[in-house]
């Protein structure tokens, strides 16, 4: 089985802020710049034999300036996008919860906004390519929510589950199997 590296984008305005950021395509702050730049010879471009990321800015510059450039620059995926957020983009979770009273993206509908069932199939479709591709390692620059919705889908586990993986930004984290079943090897690295 393939490892599947998994690298959220760095700090950006909005993600410092606590505000919910899907379609809204933001660049990161100076704070997100040095943390991208931080994971610089963490991970060494040439051993990746797949790359992809979310094509939002956020995720395309973490994998810039972490050195995926060139040769070595991801394909762009619309399947790693963030989890559409609908009426709720640019809200903190405390604004939601003043109209809908114990809110996560993981359990509750969105009012104008992705469904479980839209985010696991498009992330299935991410699994499905990576352990299909048959390389050694691949590696995702996307998103808070869609990576944790995405390494809950590698566990097999429902999508509700994802609210206990929280993930910091630009943290590296890697799928992979124990005993040839799906594990979690490291997570917030």
């Amino acid at each position: 089985m393939t490892d599947l590296y998994l690298v959220r984008h760095g700090e950006t305005e909005w993600s410092a802020n606590g505000r919910h950021t899907s379609v809204t395509d933001l660049e990161l702050t100076e704070n997100g710049i040095r943390q991208a730049e931080s994971l610089r010879g963490h991970l060494d471009p040439a051993s990746f034999q797949l790359v992809l990321s979310s094509p939002r800015r956020r995720a395309v510059q973490t994998a810039e300036l972490v050195g995926f450039t060139g040769g070595h620059a991801p394909e762009l995926t619309a399947d790693l996008v963030e989890w559409s957020y609908g009426d709720y983009e640019g809200l903190t979770s405390d604004q939601i919860h003043e109209s809908d009273p114990g809110w996560t993206i993981f359990t509750h509908p969105t009012p104008g906004g992705e469904t479980a069932d839209q985010v696991a199939e498009r992330l299935d479709r991410v699994i499905e390519r990576v352990r299909d591709s048959g390389v050694e390692r691949a590696i995702c620059f996307a998103h808070g929510h869609s990576l944790r919705a995405l390494t809950v889908r590698w566990l097999g586990l429902d999508l509700r589950w994802a609210g206990s993986f929280p993930l910091e930004t630009a943290r590296i984290s890697i799928l992979g199997e124990e005993k040839g079943e799906p594990s979690l090897e490291r997570w917030n690295s």
